[in-house]
Protein backbone atom coordinates (compact mmCIF):
# COMPACT_ATOMS: atom_id res chain seq x y z
CA UNK A 1 0.00 0.00 0.00
CA UNK A 2 1.11 3.42 -0.82
CA UNK A 3 1.80 5.94 1.88
CA UNK A 4 1.23 9.84 0.70
CA UNK A 5 1.65 12.42 2.43
CA UNK A 6 -1.09 15.49 1.80
CA UNK A 7 0.08 18.65 2.56
CA UNK A 8 -2.46 21.11 3.19
CA UNK A 9 -2.65 25.11 3.45
CA UNK A 10 -6.07 25.74 3.50
CA UNK A 11 -6.37 27.03 -0.02
CA UNK A 12 -7.85 26.51 -3.05
CA UNK A 13 -3.98 25.14 -4.02
CA UNK A 14 -5.11 22.33 -1.25
CA UNK A 15 -8.23 21.30 -2.72
CA UNK A 16 -7.31 20.30 -5.95
CA UNK A 17 -3.98 18.53 -4.07
CA UNK A 18 -6.92 16.83 -2.70
CA UNK A 19 -9.38 15.90 -6.22
CA UNK A 20 -5.63 15.09 -7.39
CA UNK A 21 -5.51 12.49 -4.65
CA UNK A 22 -8.53 11.28 -5.43
CA UNK A 23 -8.30 10.85 -8.86
CA UNK A 24 -4.88 9.07 -8.67
CA UNK A 25 -5.84 6.63 -6.29
CA UNK A 26 -8.50 3.80 -4.88
CA UNK A 27 -8.91 3.87 -0.98
CA UNK A 28 -7.46 0.04 -1.18
CA UNK A 29 -4.10 1.47 -2.52
CA UNK A 30 -3.60 4.31 -0.55
CA UNK A 31 -3.09 5.38 3.19
CA UNK A 32 -3.56 9.13 3.59
CA UNK A 33 -1.22 11.65 5.85
CA UNK A 34 -2.54 15.20 5.98
CA UNK A 35 0.06 17.53 7.04
CA UNK A 36 -1.12 21.30 7.56
CA UNK A 37 2.03 23.20 9.38
CA UNK A 38 0.88 26.66 10.40
CA UNK A 39 4.33 28.87 10.01
CA UNK A 40 5.03 31.08 12.84
CA UNK A 41 6.26 33.54 10.91
CA UNK A 42 2.97 35.43 10.61
CA UNK A 43 3.15 36.26 14.19
CA UNK A 44 6.23 38.49 13.71
CA UNK A 45 4.88 41.79 13.19
CA UNK A 46 3.26 41.23 16.38
CA UNK A 47 6.96 40.57 17.79
CA UNK A 48 8.35 43.79 16.56
CA UNK A 49 6.03 46.29 17.82
CA UNK A 50 7.25 48.37 20.40
CA UNK A 51 5.28 46.50 22.96
CA UNK A 52 4.79 42.91 22.37
CA UNK A 53 1.28 41.66 22.87
CA UNK A 54 2.13 37.90 24.32
CA UNK A 55 -1.53 37.71 24.80
CA UNK A 56 -2.80 38.44 21.59
CA UNK A 57 -0.28 36.41 19.81
CA UNK A 58 -1.49 33.08 21.77
CA UNK A 59 -5.11 34.11 21.38
CA UNK A 60 -3.97 34.17 17.53
CA UNK A 61 -1.79 30.93 18.00
CA UNK A 62 -4.93 29.16 19.23
CA UNK A 63 -7.16 30.36 16.94
CA UNK A 64 -5.09 29.27 14.09
CA UNK A 65 -5.04 25.90 15.33
CA UNK A 66 -8.45 25.68 15.45
CA UNK A 67 -9.26 26.78 12.05
CA UNK A 68 -6.31 24.16 11.10
CA UNK A 69 -8.14 21.62 13.38
CA UNK A 70 -11.55 22.30 11.51
CA UNK A 71 -9.86 22.82 7.71
CA UNK A 72 -7.81 19.29 7.93
CA UNK A 73 -10.66 17.84 9.67
CA UNK A 74 -12.99 18.18 6.95
CA UNK A 75 -10.58 17.11 4.55
CA UNK A 76 -10.17 13.77 6.65
CA UNK A 77 -13.73 12.87 7.17
CA UNK A 78 -14.37 13.80 2.96
CA UNK A 79 -11.74 11.59 2.45
CA UNK A 80 -12.68 8.45 5.04
CA UNK A 81 -16.03 8.65 3.88
CA UNK A 82 -14.61 8.11 0.15
CA UNK A 83 -13.05 5.18 1.97
CA UNK A 84 -9.76 6.26 2.27
CA UNK A 85 -7.65 5.09 5.45
CA UNK A 86 -6.19 8.86 6.87
CA UNK A 87 -3.97 10.16 9.61
CA UNK A 88 -3.07 13.94 10.56
CA UNK A 89 -1.10 16.14 11.88
CA UNK A 90 -1.17 19.71 12.77
CA UNK A 91 2.67 21.12 12.88
CA UNK A 92 3.67 24.85 13.86
CA UNK A 93 6.99 25.38 12.10
CA UNK A 94 9.00 26.25 9.07
CA UNK A 95 6.61 24.86 6.35
CA UNK A 96 9.26 23.33 3.62
CA UNK A 97 10.85 21.70 6.33
CA UNK A 98 8.43 20.49 8.05
CA UNK A 99 7.01 18.50 4.90
CA UNK A 100 10.06 17.16 4.48
CA UNK A 101 11.15 15.53 7.79
CA UNK A 102 7.34 14.15 8.04
CA UNK A 103 7.76 12.49 4.73
CA UNK A 104 11.19 11.25 5.74
CA UNK A 105 9.39 10.11 9.40
CA UNK A 106 6.17 8.81 7.86
CA UNK A 107 8.63 6.84 5.37
CA UNK A 108 5.75 8.63 2.77
CA UNK A 109 6.27 7.09 -1.14
CA UNK A 110 4.70 9.99 -2.27
CA UNK A 111 4.07 13.68 -1.09
CA UNK A 112 1.54 15.83 -2.52
CA UNK A 113 1.10 19.79 -2.69
CA UNK A 114 -0.49 22.49 -4.14
CA UNK A 115 1.60 24.97 -5.96
CA UNK A 116 0.38 28.99 -5.69
CA UNK A 117 2.46 29.11 -9.08
CA UNK A 118 4.44 32.46 -7.69
CA UNK A 119 6.59 34.10 -10.05
CA UNK A 120 9.18 36.95 -10.32
CA UNK A 121 9.61 38.92 -6.71
CA UNK A 122 7.15 37.05 -4.49
CA UNK A 123 8.58 33.88 -5.39
CA UNK A 124 12.32 35.53 -4.73
CA UNK A 125 10.79 36.87 -1.81
CA UNK A 126 8.10 34.04 -0.24
CA UNK A 127 9.95 31.49 -1.58
CA UNK A 128 8.49 28.14 -3.18
CA UNK A 129 8.04 25.39 -0.58
CA UNK A 130 6.90 23.28 -3.22
CA UNK A 131 10.22 23.85 -5.25
CA UNK A 132 12.02 23.56 -2.10
CA UNK A 133 10.33 19.84 -1.00
CA UNK A 134 10.59 18.50 -4.53
CA UNK A 135 14.54 18.94 -4.48
CA UNK A 136 14.91 17.52 -1.00
CA UNK A 137 12.16 15.31 -0.50
CA UNK A 138 13.83 12.06 -0.27
CA UNK A 139 10.24 10.29 -1.78
CA UNK A 140 8.37 11.13 -5.32
CA UNK A 141 6.87 14.80 -4.94
CA UNK A 142 3.72 15.97 -7.05
CA UNK A 143 3.02 19.38 -7.41
CA UNK A 144 -0.72 20.32 -8.02
CA UNK A 145 -1.51 23.57 -9.70
CA UNK A 146 -5.60 24.10 -9.72
CA UNK A 147 -7.16 23.59 -12.44
CA UNK A 148 -7.83 27.32 -14.74
CA UNK A 149 -11.59 28.67 -14.36
CA UNK A 150 -13.94 28.13 -16.71
CA UNK A 151 -14.80 31.80 -18.33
Amino acid sequence: MTTVLLALDSSDFSASAVAAVRRQFRPDQARIHLLHVIDPMIYLPLYQTPVRDLERIDVLRTENRKQAEEFVGQVANELRHAGFEVTISIEEGEPRTAIVDAAANLRADLIVLGSHGRRGLSRLLLGSVSEFVARHASCSVEIVRPLPRAA
